[in-house]
């Protein structure tokens, strides 16, 4: 009886997948749940996510590279024009692009937009139905014709798998783009700021969260006792840095108690954190100054 030959393994595959949508898709949710660990901002305000977060998933036979991006929105100021250029940036480069449209408030205009942009690139798409444990939009089913759609879960994990294993017979035959035990290709320091500016998000009101961008100016690593951060909230008028502060300092030890532990939870261990406001004009309308603060 002749021998059996061993069934070969099938071919590694890796790449780049986008996930884009408009602010409140769930496109930030659904990279932490996939990595089962905290790597972007989420929060029930609408537009958070100020870069791409880039997010390394490896399965046995696989490596796919998820790219979170700020929500496609209107907008002129400099930092609208430079977080819409973000998420064109990265669907233009990605091997694969996830368009995220939450079930609960249907197809729009902003989708079709994107949507467009992906067909004229030609690149392999999934429309990513979100939220299918909520009431879907009257008009849910406005999503183009012969579009493929895989509705999910983020907050329950249901369709999560089956996305997954699309992506992955989607993605090109390529060894790892990333070293195995890589998460992000982000440094802490960058992921410690993200946490911070989560934490004034969560405790801030209405418009003041969006005048508000984090510098760490230290991130020292090498005293054994705890890893001690030191960071700027910069805000654009005198009155919001009173509000940031808060009567007494209440607000400003409310951010650090917040941020603090979630800093530690990011790094594995106790962290001595150091939070100063101050007032920078016009920080948000300057290219070269959100350029050095990251979004780009």
């Amino acid at each position: 009886m002749p021998k059996m030959k061993p069934m070969a393994d099938p071919p590694h595959r890796a790449g780049v997948v986008a996930l884009l949508g408009r602010p409140n898709a769930g496109k930030s949710t659904l990279l932490n749940r996939v990595l089962g660990s905290k790597l972007a901002i989420v929060t029930a305000k609408p537009q958070t996510t100020r870069s791409r977060i880039l997010g390394i998933l490896n399965r046995p036979h696989a490596q796919i590279a998820l790219v979170d991006t700020p929500g496609r929105h209107q907008g002129t100021r400099p930092l609208n024009r430079a977080l819409n250029e973000i998420v064109e940036s990265v669907a233009r480069g990605c091997d694969v692009a996830l368009l995220l449209v939450d079930r609960s408030r249907g197809w729009r205009e902003t989708e079709a937009e994107i949507y467009g942009l992906l067909r004229e690139r030609a690149a392999p798409t999934l429309i990513v139905e979100t939220k299918s444990d909520l009431s879907p939009a009257a008009d849910r089913f406005a999503i183009p014709q012969g579009a493929e759609v895989v509705a999910l879960s983020a907050r329950t994990g249901e369709g999560v798998n089956v996305l997954l294993d699309r992506v992955e017979a989607m993605l090109p035959e390529s060894p790892p783009l990333y070293p195995p035990d890589d998460l992000s290709d982000r440094p802490l320091r960058f992921l410690g700021a993200e946490c911070i500016r989560e934490a004034v998000f969560e405790i801030l009101e209405q418009e003041v969260p969006y005048a508000v961008a984090v510098e760490v100016e230290e991130w020292d690593e090498t005293r054994p006792e705890r890893v001690h951060v030191r960071a700027n909230l910069l805000v654009e008028r005198e009155s919001q840095k009173q509000i940031v502060i808060g009567r007494g300092g209440r607000v400003i030890r409310e951010i650090g108690i917040r941020a603090r532990r979630d800093i530690e939870d990011l790094v594995g261990g106790p962290v001595h954190l150091d939070l100063w406001v101050k007032c920078e004009p016009k920080w948000s309308k300057r290219p070269k100054r959100l350029q050095a603060l990251g979004y780009d």
